[in-house]
């Protein structure tokens, strides 16, 4: 069956198990064993790294990192599996460089500090191999573009690594968005609301001030995350939250965000947090922080959309991506796990159970690999992505979630830095497709692979 075909059929299917294998048919495999390497093997590395030896087809050829206890503590992962040792390259920040020429790898995972992403990612796709990139994937605007303008030079994919894209519920409302229960969808919310302060903590010994250091004295994220908090003021991390939205909303494949606005509250979260733990003498207790407390970005989509994403990460709160997807019909309500859909729903203005819904439109990929997610991270939603992206190079077709998304996901990170720097002006957003969102079809969620 031709791709378009395929496509154009499956946006069509209903949410019977029976009738989903009929449609899934999918791209032959052309290939029965992947061969990674792994760029970055610290702890979110390594969450990676446990997926990929789930999977017999899937073969750990070499693995990178400048920290030698991370390369100690992923040959271990690796050995106990029973599997070969990978060949480790650790000699210096650009020894990355010397893994991606290596003949023998298909595909490559990122999962390094934000700033490495893509020149790592660039160096990996000009080796002519699929690329894989954490979240978020480019940090400034002109890195958005050097990943589009290499994989339009090279055509190597490059695929961002966006996890929440495959929770649960979240796939189920995709489903409930296909079949049109909501109507024609005119708003979503969604934003990134957790509360990070302790990634700030030297692993909470009191010897460091009250688990208060960042920089060489910080622990994981904490050595090189809250710099970004120091320098930027803006939403430092969009895609948890608008890369669901984005998919429902059919981003660079039929739509395509505009513009966009931003303004941020003051910055007092992480200063407090500093000098309620480590004292007001703290030495991190003078430091200045640029980002805002709270940060609220709203952006306007070719069709006529509206999307509101909060950036709320230096708050005592509990975790939350926020998500609403409204239409013409009904909405949906992450925070209250409710919907309501008019003329369904028994009850007029009153909220439902959504649980009831998510199993009835339960997403045929969930109801097919449950089992398989079972020992994944983040509920399961870590075997699904790092599955779409090994399933992509099998049938050497472009990734779910592709260049474009990557690009356009992420420049929202340094436009809502442009928008707040200038009174939360109106600041416009590059069509990364170069037009080709007017012709794209869906992909996303729509075969067995991905």
């Amino acid at each position: 069956m031709k791709r378009r075909k395929f496509i154009s059929d499956s946006l069509l299917y209903t949410s019977s198990t029976a009738l989903f294998p009929t449609i899934l048919t999918g791209l032959p495999v052309e290939q029965t064993k992947v061969r990674l390497g792994f760029i970055g093997v610290g702890l979110r590395g390594q969450n990676h790294l446990e997926m990929a030896m789930y999977r017999p087809d899937v073969e750990i050829v070499a693995i990178c990192d400048v920290d030698p206890k991370a390369i100690q503590i992923a040959q271990k992962m690796i050995t106990d599996k029973g599997r070969k040792a990978a060949v480790a390259y650790q000699k210096g920040d650009h020894d990355f460089e010397n893994l991606v020429k290596r003949s023998d790898i298909d595909g490559v995972v990122i999962a390094t500090p934000w700033e490495w992403h893509v020149p790592m990612a660039l160096e990996s796709m000009k080796q002519g191999k699929y690329t894989a990139v954490e979240v978020s994937a480019t940090v400034t605007l002109k890195e958005s573009w050097d990943l589009v303008n290499m994989f339009e030079k090279t055509g190597s994919h490059c695929m961002i690594l966006e996890n929440v894209c495959y929770r649960r519920d979240v796939l189920a409302a995709l489903n409930l968005v296909r079949q049109g229960m909501f109507g024609t969808l005119n708003h979503v919310q969604c934003g990134y609301q957790h509360d990070l302060r302790e990634v700030k903590f030297n692993n909470g010994k009191q010897a460091y001030g009250g688990g208060v250091e960042f920089g060489e004295k910080g622990f994981s994220e904490a050595k090189w995350r809250t710099q970004h908090s120091i320098d930027r003021n803006g939403d430092l991390y969009p895609t948890h939250g608008l890369g669901p939205v984005a998919e429902m909303l059919n981003i660079n494949r039929g739509n395509q965000f505009l513009y966009l606005t931003s303004m941020a509250t003051q910055s007092m979260g992480l200063h407090n947090y500093i000098v309620e733990k480590g004292g007001k003498d703290h030495p991190n207790a003078k430091v200045n922080f640029a980002c805002g407390d709270i940060v609220t970005t709203l952006i306007k989509c070719a069709n006529g959309e509206t999307i509101m994403i909060s950036h709320d990460t230096n708050s005592p709160r509990p975790y939350s991506l926020g998500f609403r997807v409204q239409g013409t019909k009904g909405l949906w309500m992450d925070d209250n796990k409710s919907i309501y859909l008019e003329g369904i729903s028994p009850k007029a203005h009153r909220w439902e159970d959504f649980k009831p819904y998510q199993d009835k439109y339960d997403h045929p990929l969930w109801k097919t690999h449950a089992v398989d997610a079972e020992n994944a991270g983040h509920g399961g939603i870590d075997y699904f992505v790092l599955r779409a992206f090994i399933e992509s190079i099998k049938n050497k077709v472009a990734p779910p979630m592709d260049v474009y998304d990557a690009a356009a996901w992420s420049a929202i990170s340094p436009l809502s830095e442009e928008s707040i720097k200038n009174n939360s002006a109106s600041v416009a957003i590059p069509d990364f497709t170069r037009g080709k969102w007017k012709t794209n079809q869906p992909i996303f969620a729509l075969t067995d692979n991905y």
